[in-house]
């Protein structure tokens, strides 16, 4: 049986005894009810992956000790999308919940002429990565941004492979049939798409016009078909 997998903030690889912060505590000794003796894995979202032993079942502050550290690097492909914020909280929601199940390294949330501005809860936006990084038993935390503007994007991007995906007519190749790179980015515009202006800038800036497919897609799900495309192609 798996053992049970949490995420510590920071961690020091010197460290030989951790203290759990509070709700970790209470999940590890009151819900799965774990005694002093008994192991488990941490993460630190940064390839560290621990298996430490309960050394202190407090309920508020339990103490562990590391028995052994394993490392590994991040992917080789390192894939950021760049996505409008929707109004729509929980979708908005799935959406970081799946693209971190698949892997992806960078997440930014966009800010477009079209984007419904809604204020970004962004400690519960990073919870979700985490629990779905746990979940999917990984060890690398997706990196989350706070909304940025699309310009920004545009004038801070270096030389990865870039493209936008986007719904209005004009040339546009399928981004299953791109080459895969070393790293990528893509922007997914608000569910009214990005204006002919904003687009007309990206391509300007060296940006691969891209479909997703035969369908139109909400703004969450076209992220996650990305994702998925850029990730495992």
């Amino acid at each position: 049986m798996a053992l049970p997998f949490f995420y510590i903030s920071t961690y020091d690889i010197a460290q030989k005894l951790l203290t759990l912060d509070e709700d970790t505590s209470r999940h590890v000794v009151q819900v799965l009810r774990m005694k002093k003796g008994e192991q488990l894995h941490l993460t630190d979202g940064l390839g560290h992956l621990l298996l430490a032993e309960i050394s202190d079942d407090h309920k508020k502050h339990c103490s562990v000790a590391i028995k052994e550290v394993t490392y590994t690097a991040p992917a080789e492909r390192k894939v950021t999308i760049a996505i409008s914020n929707i109004k729509n909280a929980s979708r908005f929601e799935w959406f970081l919940e799946k693209a971190s199940e698949v892997g992806i390294a960078e997440i930014i949330p966009l800010v477009c002429e079209r984007t419904e501005k809604e204020r970004f809860r962004y400690d519960r936006m990073n919870a979700i990565c985490i629990s779905a990084m746990l979940q999917s038993q990984q060890v690398w935390l997706p990196l989350l941004r706070e909304p940025l503007p699309l310009n920004q994007v545009l004038e801070q991007t270096g030389s990865a492979a870039k493209y936008i995906a986007h719904c209005e007519d004009g040339p546009k190749n399928p981004l299953s049939k791109q080459s895969p790179a070393a790293t990528s980015i893509i922007l997914i515009g608000p569910e009214g798409d990005f204006t002919p202006a904003e687009i007309q800038e990206a391509i300007q800036r060296g940006f691969i016009p891209v479909s997703l497919g035969n369908t139109r897609l909400r703004t969450e799900t076209a992220g996650v078909v990305a994702a998925a495309l850029l990730v495992n192609t």
